[in-house]
């Protein structure tokens, strides 16, 4: 697991301009999730989450909802600048969002409800995730601290 401070990538990975790409689209969609009720979590996971992320790295990001017929349309995507959606697809209780911006820079969002973090027992689909990296970025109700300890 990653703190904030640490960088999301190795110093030899990515250049400096999509080391900044990422951390500012990652501040912004955090950014935003802190304005939406219905959205309990927000979890970075995967490469950039362990500091790994390679030139050819997305960013993967799981979205906990309490609503989450609000995102069955890509227009929250919009507001987020996430570019063209390449594709839309069902992973068991997911629904996956992939988006790629205008630098080739590819954005995964997993929509979800806050089920999915359940701990009792945890999921072996959502252990995996998390263990494979993981860092909260939005967690008012400390759901996601929860999972990331039971991992």
């Amino acid at each position: 697991m990653q703190r904030d401070d640490q960088p999301v990538s190795g110093s030899n990975a990515l250049s400096l301009e999509r080391i900044v790409e990422i951390r500012e689209l990652i501040a912004r969609v955090t950014t935003w999730a802190r304005g939406r009720e219905d959205i309990v979590g927000l979890l970075l996971v995967g490469s950039c989450a362990r500091g790994a992320a390679r030139p050819d790295s997305d960013i993967d990001i799981v979205l906990l909802t309490t609503d989450e017929l609000r995102y069955a349309e890509s227009a929250w995507a919009k507001e987020l600048g996430l570019g063209d959606v390449l594709r839309t697809q069902a992973w068991g209780p997911v629904t996956e969002w992939r988006y790629s911006i205008g630098s080739g820079l590819e954005v995964e969002i997993g929509i979800t409800s806050p089920t999915w973090a359940k701990t009792d027992p945890v999921d072996p689909g959502t252990h995996r995730v998390v263990t494979d990296g993981a860092r909260v970025l939005h967690d008012p109700a400390g759901i996601l601290a929860d999972l990331l300890t039971a991992c």
